[in-house]
């Protein structure tokens, strides 16, 4: 058998591994398959690389650019997948585990690269927050601003999910603008060094944007400045030894950990035998047991039940373990293969056997249950493994121990605070699941659980059939939890691009805060042109860009036929008496609706051009009522533009509506979409 050489990527070059690589074994076969690291590898100029080369390049592109460029890597990845499944299996993952590392990874970054266009400018400053006015005329303004950290990225990356833990942390971090060293698990690594391979020979990242350590990070850690950051996911032992290094204190380096967590399924007091809510349970729990044998940081290890339901539990929870195949992946029929090596495998025994002092185990012997396939009695296989723990109060080993494996373990509670508190000893967890169809059990459980869980994943019949499943971490929400979860987030959508990003406050007058941004605000300087910017196409219009409308006053006929147009009779409009008695109206004034429609007659250029759509309004606000007699008058300002494709992009305008007397009477931001 070839033995393959996994390598580094440093500084634009492959550098194969060294006289003190590691050797890699099949964790089907216990067969040496790989050998990876590599102690002379230069890490300090893999910075310099990342800073000079990579962190420019990205930098120079917009978030819209970076978000095309994310969608064309995931494409690339997704047209080499098969290949990825191939060499996947000797990790011991089934075809179904290669659906939730590889496809799920390749789905993360198609979520980034959607969010980065629809989410973020395309530009090169991201807002955070609102204007702030911090005088009494607008001319002193504050805004919370966001930019990329001038440093790399260093993500360290844990064994089980070697293609969607790279492209996790990957996609928010390019999106951000951050180059990044990616250091797989020696273990998986030539999984992530072929998707590596992948990415770099698409000629789609810029040069540095992304390096690859297969082994060892030497002093790596050593070396980082107040501009790095590092992302780690792993064993609470690990973390504490990385984060607490003197340099990651003294230049007060983002640590985002990902870490042990003792997940929680709580079955509600609802959820009896015979219904769906029950039957969902079970499913839940034998799934997120088996799947990727067990070892997946969101996996369940603590299954709460009320006490009247334990048996029950455990007898419907074994009936289905028992139709888990266990062996070979590539084997035709088997659902659940291998832990990922022959050490890993002695560690969850070990664990096992400690939740074991407190707990009786009730399904699966680790010394005696058939395996599948040939050769299969080499390779690092267990059972799945339930454990029942009648005393969970007075029960600590099975609160603080995690076999990383197929093992979790069932406990009673008495009532819903007993389940919480149950919960809550996990101190601190990725994930709890509460299967429930009552939504007084739910929002009591929110309350009680949710400081210490970073997600709380609730299903029962009615979303049963859409829902992604207790063990599914999705990009658009966060991923992390507290305590000894770690304390990061992870994902989240735009919060993760966040993680890699610089917020900052800046202040300053209208003009200046506008030229910084890239959107206009109330105060900065109008262009007043001789055209009408609604024939002006996308590409030509300018931020800032303003026309000021003639006016039009309001008669009292014009409120009521709006009224009768529309049926809108409310008083306010048509009883001067209860008007007037209204603390806020002075008498019968003009529907707001109708004042937003007179406005769009005072600006709108009705012949075609290039405003494709109308597609709607934010921020409305009425400040001041206008009566009969009233006159209106708009301004009608280019507040900030976005590109969509191609063919057309959106146009945020400020509309303001004042009166004859210069005062507000209502503001609002109008969209369209305008042809290039």
């Amino acid at each position: 058998m070839t033995i393959q050489k996994i390598s580094s990527f440093a500084a634009g070059q492959w550098v194969q591994p060294g006289q003190s690589a590691r050797i890699i074994k099949s964790a089907i076969t216990g067969e040496v398959i790989a050998k990876a690291g590599n102690d002379a590898l230069d890490v300090q100029s893999m910075l310099d690389y990342g800073r000079d080369v990579g962190g420019p390049a990205l930098r120079a592109m917009t978030f819209h650019d970076r978000a095309r460029m994310l969608k064309a890597v995931a494409m690339q990845i997704g047209k080499h997948k098969q290949a990825l499944y191939d060499i996947s299996f000797d990790t011991g993952a089934t075809q179904s585990d290669h659906l939730i590392d590889i496809d799920g990874g390749i789905g993360t970054m198609f979520v980034f690269a959607s969010k980065g266009r629809r989410e973020m400018p395309d530009g090169h400053v991201y807002l955070d927050g609102e204007i702030e006015q911090l005088s009494r005329n607008g001319t002193f303004l504050g805004q919370h601003i966001c930019t990329p950290l001038q440093g790399v990225a260093v993500h360290i990356n844990a064994f089980n999910f070697p293609v969607w833990g790279m492209l996790e942390k990957l996609a928010p971090t390019l999106l951000a603008g951050v180059p990044a060293i990616v250091k797989p698990a020696t273990s998986s690594c030539y999984v992530t060094e072929a998707c590596v391979r992948i990415m770099l020979d698409s000629g789609l990242l810029p040069a540095g944007s992304v390096q690859l350590i297969s082994g060892g990070t030497g002093d790596l850690l050593d070396r980082l400045g107040m501009q790095d950051i590092v992302s780690f996911t792993g064993s609470a032992h690990t973390a504490l030894s990385l984060r607490s290094a003197p340099n990651i204190l003294q230049n007060s380096i983002r640590f985002v950990a990902e870490q042990d967590s003792l997940n929680a399924s709580i079955l509600g007091a609802d959820a009896t035998p015979g219904t769906p809510e029950f039957d969902l349970f079970v499913k839940e729990v034998s799934r997120e047991m088996t799947a990727k044998a067990g070892q997946k940081c969101t996996a369940i290890r603590r299954i709460i039940a009320p006490e009247v339901q334990v048996e029950a539990l455990i007898k419907a929870l074994s009936a289905r373990l028992d139709q888990t195949t266990i062996g070979d992946p590539r084997a035709e029929g088997v659902r659940m293969g291998a832990l990922v090596s022959e050490s890993q495998k002695r560690d969850v025994l070990e664990k096992a056997a400690i939740i074991g002092q407190q707990a009786e185990r009730v399904y699966g012997d680790p010394d005696n249950f058939t395996l599948q396939g040939e050769g299969a009695e080499k390779g690092a296989f267990v059972p799945p493994m339930l454990f029942h723990c009648a005393n969970p109060d007075t029960s600590d080993l099975v609160h603080c121990t995690e076999a990383f494996g197929p093992v979790s373990t069932i406990m009673g509670y008495r009532d819903l605070d007993h389940a919480i508190q149950l919960a809550n000893r996990g101190e601190g967890s990725l994930v709890a699941s509460v299967i429930t169809r009552d939504g007084n059990i739910a929002r009591n459980l929110v309350m009680g659980v949710g400081a210490y869980h970073g997600r709380i994943y609730f299903n029962n019949r009615d979303s049963m059939k859409e829902s992604t499943g207790h063990g599914s971490p999705l990009p658009h929400m966060v991923h992390g939890g507290p305590g000894r979860a770690g304390g990061g987030e992870e994902m989240g959508g735009v919060r993760g691009v966040m993680h890699y990003m610089q917020r900052t406050a800046i202040q300053g007058s209208p003009d200046i805060l506008s030229a910084i941004s890239g959107t206009w605000n109330p105060g900065a300087q109008e262009i007043e042109g001789t055209e009408h910017p609604f024939t002006r196409n996308f590409g030509d219009l300018a931020i800032g860009e303003t026309i000021h409308t003639a006016s039009r006053e309001i008669s009292l006929d014009d409120i009521e036929h709006f009224a009768e147009f529309t049926g809108d009779t409310f008083y306010a409009h048509m009883d001067e008496e209860a008007a007037a008695a209204n603390p806020f109206f002075p008498g019968r004034v003009a529907h707001g609706y109708l004042l937003l429609s007179f406005a769009a007659g005072l600006f709108v250029e009705p012949n075609p051009g290039p405003v494709l759509a109308n597609t709607g309004l934010d921020g409305l606000r009425f400040m001041k009522p206008v009566q009969a007699g009233d006159s209106i008058k708009v301004r009608l300002t280019v507040k900030k533009k976005t590109g969509r494709n191609e063919e057309y992009g959106e146009v945020r305008w400020h509309v303001s509506l004042t009166n004859q007397e210069d005062e507000l009477v209502a503001e609002y931001e109008l969209l369209t979409m305008n042809a290039y």
